[in-house]
């Protein structure tokens, strides 16, 4: 069967906006009447994009029906959901470019017009994770670690113009004018009128200063160390029309996404609809705080997407989150954040969405709701969903949103009962489960010292902490002896004496993955700073500092306020753009204390603004994390460790003696927001709007191709020609059999994506070394199988490379298999060679669980250019199953109670099977093995789309076809 012409199935349902405008949009309130008014807003949002998307194939009306008929159908049926835009990190749309290019060379051969391939929704790709911290305050004479790249081959780098930092004028260098301490004081509340984008500029004398040293020597180094992909990056920006790259230095994914990406309602030829969104950055759920519904899916689905087809979901549990009172005034919205994430997992939302109402949650800014929803991957929901509503208009109007386009985004989501307004006493809509959350019982926290969920009073810190010295070895213990743990080693560092403890702060990093995007904490953070260097107070200089923001915009408002210079006299220095600290790209703590540490075996601590703290995370020998908010890890950084009681003891003193409290320098919540009015909301928009749209010098001058075809580099080996479309043909050819097929591998259970998946650093004796060696590349320079997911050749060889993979065949883990022909015991990938030179087709046996998971597209395309061509488990993870079909690997099913032990097969035998010529879902098949015995299999195809797919040899071929 093949897909018929798109169509709209419920036309009937279209109107104008209202009698003046030329506006339209799908009035989905008059299909369902009393049953809509009590659906969930998120479900509300999932229900228009499916009757606007209704054709009869990929989307049919039953589907349509199972979302109206939600309250009966949740938890037991699927459901397609297109979303109206995709969005990218490098790291995961780099295959999926790539997929697109070997595209066009495809249609080209079949004698189709390769103008003709883009994506099919609007896509968005921020390379935002290549960026790693080779300098900081404390490293910045070191060289730089290449990072396994080409770093060497990419062309000398350009020299850095920066002068040596002597002057206090905003940390920087080249103001002319007659600035000194007394003035920085004076007037910290001035405002610079021109907002940062390329220079910086000195807010006394408005006079251009150079970006942070520490910056523009790790952008340097990034665009070294990745410039090949991001060539290739800015070819797909130029050649395919709904694509858009956000270049490095700009921000993270998750942050560019909220603060200028996001739509919250489209316009689409006149058509309106809401905003939605699905991406490869598992904080894509921070836009559901603007009232857009999102969430993080894995890079196959996203690349489905682009090519047409929807994702797949079951229809979810909705749990209605009432938020009643406000929060104490000394409370950060992480504070917030961590209570509401405790409280959420104790409840059990995982697998859920989550729903926002109550009096409390007019409380909240639209920054307070994006750093809750951003935190849905802590408490395992799906998405936390806060409809729009006042609040969110008012933050828009702020933003910069033109004034027409808010009132028709009110008209149209009041229209379409979209828009929350406590106001009009229309009722609550009808969730599967209800909690109750008081703002009021809420204190500041924080959270630690191994994961993310255990959180901390601020005011037991101390003594939870001396708990966990006890306590035996785990989440919540290091079982310290009772005579060890108050041992004390003396270190000399930078000709000074120090001392370290149990519970010594080593790191501190106000980093991108959380916080920043809450303008309050990371002000608070600063104001903090600037009363901590007003008092005399200092940051112990081994200590690793840095602060890296999400964005432009964060170095903007922190520089107009006046507060980013007291951060960088703490050594909190922005050293850059992007995921840094947070996944482990920390600098190397001094040798000095890596010593210590050593010596007198001792938990030292990290203390970190992001949302993940697991042991050994931020680096190996620092044993405790902790997650605060911003001010509260300047804070630490000052004091100097973490067992303390802020309470009843000081930070330290002032050059008088006075002993310094946390209360002293703490910001009220009125300093706060009056700076936040003052200085944030409009100019940041604007900035980086402006940074976006400008980029900058090294993405301006990147040299790249503008080519209809991408010229394939053949010596690259980063960026290479997939093999998917080789043997494509315009039309499908009929089903083959598979014939005396030979088993790659026989698997047990609960076989993981992670198993069958490249993943990680490349093993020396992997075959995928073997094949960068032949390139003339040094193990330095091998990277990651994440970098190099651009590069099929180098992910094929890590297909099954894992060194837990337990094959029956070995009989202990191992990334091996037998050749059966030769009785060679091979790596996975050099077996599969050797069968495809003799025209062997392969599968694999498994029990259950197969793929179970995180989603992972090499997951499905590494077995595929193995050779395999079906896989027969007990039983399989359905995204993965999906997966495997849409690449074109039949996924076979042992009858339930049947699997190869019961059987008795061994995995030694070769396999044959003929597939029916009308393939219908569910199908019985049989097998007959080279020993004669025959056995029958279900072909797991649920639905006419999945077998459409598989006739064609998986999506790719499918959407091909359809170009040419």
């Amino acid at each position: 069967m093949d897909a018929p012409s798109t169509g709209y199935a419920f036309e009937y349902l279209i109107e104008t906006l209202n009698d003046s405008s030329h506006k339209k949009f799908f009035n989905v309130p008059r299909l369902g009447g009393t049953k809509y008014d009590v659906l969930p807003y998120s479900i509300r949002v999932l229900l228009e994009a499916a009757v606007r998307n209704c054709d009869g194939f990929l989307m049919k009306k039953e589907d349509v029906m199972n979302i109206l008929d939600w309250k009966t159908k949740q938890s037991n049926v699927e459901v397609p959901f297109f979303p109206a835009r995709v969005l990218l990190q490098d790291f995961t749309g780099i295959p999926a470019m790539v997929d697109f290019a070997a595209m066009r060379e495809a249609v080209k051969t079949l004698g189709g017009d390769p103008k003709k391939v883009h994506p099919a929704c609007p896509t968005d790709l921020t390379v935002d994770h290549s960026l790693q911290i080779d300098f900081n305050k404390c490293a910045i004479q070191n060289a730089p670690n290449p990072g396994g790249g080409d770093l060497q081959k990419a062309g000398k780098l350009s020299p850095l113009r920066v002068q040596p930092k002597k002057l206090p004028c905003r940390g920087q260098t080249t103001c002319r004018g007659s600035c000194d301490s007394g003035e920085l004081g004076r007037n910290s509340g001035k405002f610079s009128s021109q907002i940062e984008n390329t220079p910086i500029l000195c807010p006394f004398h408005l006079q251009p200063v150079p970006e942070p040293e520490t910056v523009l020597k790790n952008q340097e180094v990034e665009f070294g160390r990745n410039r090949e992909r991001l060539q290739f990056f800015k070819w797909s920006s130029r050649v395919f029309k709904n694509v858009a790259v956000i270049p490095p230095g700009t921000g993270m994914a998750h942050q560019v996404n909220l603060e200028y990406l996001s739509r919250v309602v489209f316009e689409e030829k006149d058509l309106l609809f809401p905003d939605s969104v699905v991406g490869t950055d598992s904080h894509i759920t921070m836009v559901n705080g603007l009232g857009i519904l999102g969430w993080g899916v894995g890079g196959i689905e996203t690349e489905a997407v682009m090519l047409g087809l929807p994702v797949s979901l079951t229809l979810p549990e909705v749990v209605g989150c009432e938020l009643t009172g406000s929060s104490n005034p000394f409370v950060t919205s992480i504070d917030v954040v961590l209570g509401i994430t405790k409280h959420l997992r104790q409840v059990g939302v995982a697998g859920k969405f989550v729903e926002f109402f109550g009096s409390g949650v007019s409380q909240l800014s639209i920054v307070d709701r994006t750093t809750i929803a951003n935190m849905c991957p802590e408490y395992g929901a799906i998405l936390s969903f806060f409809p729009v509503d006042n609040v969110t208009l008012k933050h828009l109007e702020h933003t910069g949103f033109d004034k027409a386009k808010l009132e028709s985004m009110e008209a149209y989501l009041k229209a379409v009962k979209l828009f929350r307004n406590e106001q009009d006493n229309l009722g609550e809509p009808e969730y599967s489960q209800v909690i109750q959350i008081n703002l009021n019982s809420i204190v500041p926290s924080v959270s630690g010292p191994k994961r993310p969920q255990d959180r901390v009073a601020l005011t037991d810190m101390k003594s939870d902490f001396q708990a966990c010295l006890n306590e035996k070895v785990g989440f919540k213990g290091f079982q310290i002896a009772a005579e060890k743990q108050n041992d004390i080693v003396s270190i000399h560092y930078e000709g000074s004496d120090y001392k370290l403890a149990h519970g010594s702060v080593v790191i501190a990093a106000v980093i991108s993955c959380t916080n920043n995007c809450n303008p309050s904490v990371m002000l608070a953070a600063g104001l903090l700073a600037k009363k901590a260097v007003e008092a005399g107070l200092q940051v112990k200089p081994y200590i690793r500092t840095s602060l890296s923001p999400g964005s432009g915009m964060v170095t903007h408002y922190l520089s107009s306020s006046g507060v980013l210079p007291y951060l960088s006299k703490l050594g909190f220095e922005i050293i850059g753009y992007g995921c840094s600290t947070c996944v482990g790209n920390t600098a190397p703590l001094s040798e000095a204390v890596l010593n210590a540490v050593k010596q007198g075996d001792l938990v030292t601590c990290g203390v970190l603004s992001g949302n993940k703290n697991f042991e050994g995370r931020l680096c190996d020998c620092v044993r405790a994390n902790y997650l605060a908010s911003p001010p509260l890890v300047v804070a630490y950084a000052i004091a100097g460790t973490v067992n303390i009681d802020f309470q009843t003891e000081p930070l330290g003193t002032d050059p008088t003696g006075k002993n310094i409290y946390l209360h002293d320098i703490w910001p009220s919540r009125e300093e706060v927001h009056q700076i936040e009015e003052e200085h944030v909301v409009l100019s940041m928009f604007k900035a980086l709007k402006e940074k976006i749209e400008m980029g900058n010098k090294r993405w301006n001058s990147l040299e790249a191709p503008d080519s209809v075809l991408f010229p394939w580099d053949l010596k690259s080996t980063y960026i290479r020609c997939p093999s998917f479309f080789d043997k494509l043909t315009k039309e499908p050819v009929a089903l083959q059999p598979i014939e005396n097929a030979h088993v790659l591998l026989y698997l047990g259970d609960s076989i993981t994506t992670d198993h069958i998946s490249p993943a990680g650093s490349i093993a020396r004796s992997s075959a995928a070394a073997k094949y960068l060696t032949n390139r003339g590349l040094t193990p330095r320079e091998f990277n990651s199988y994440g970098a190099r997911r651009g590069n099929d050749a180098v992910m094929t060889r890590g297909t099954f490379a894992n060194i837990k993979l337990f094959n029956k065949f070995i009989g202990k883990p191992a990334p091996k298999t037998i050749h059966f022909p030769s009785g060679q015991t091979l790596d996975v990938f050099e077996a599969a060679e050797l069968y495809q030179k003799e025209g062997i087709p392969l599968i694999i046996l498994a029990g259950k669980k197969y793929g179970s998971g995180n989603s992972r597209d090499w997951a499905a395309k590494g077995p595929y250019l193995l050779g395999v061509k079906a896989v027969l488990a007990e039983s399989y993870e359905k995204i993965h199953k999906d997966h495997l079909i849409g690449i074109g690997i039949a996924p076979l099913q042992f009858l339930p109670g049947e699997s190869a032990d019961s059987l008795g097969l061994s995995g030694r035998e070769t396999f044959s099977l003929t597939f029916p010529e009308e393939l219908s879902p569910g199908v019985t098949l049989n097998i007959k093995t080279s020993t004669g015995k025959v056995f029958s299999v279900i072909a797991s195809f649920e639905n006419d789309v999945e077998i459409t797919l598989y006739k064609h040899g998986g999506l790719l071929n499918f959407v091909a076809r359809k170009f040419s």
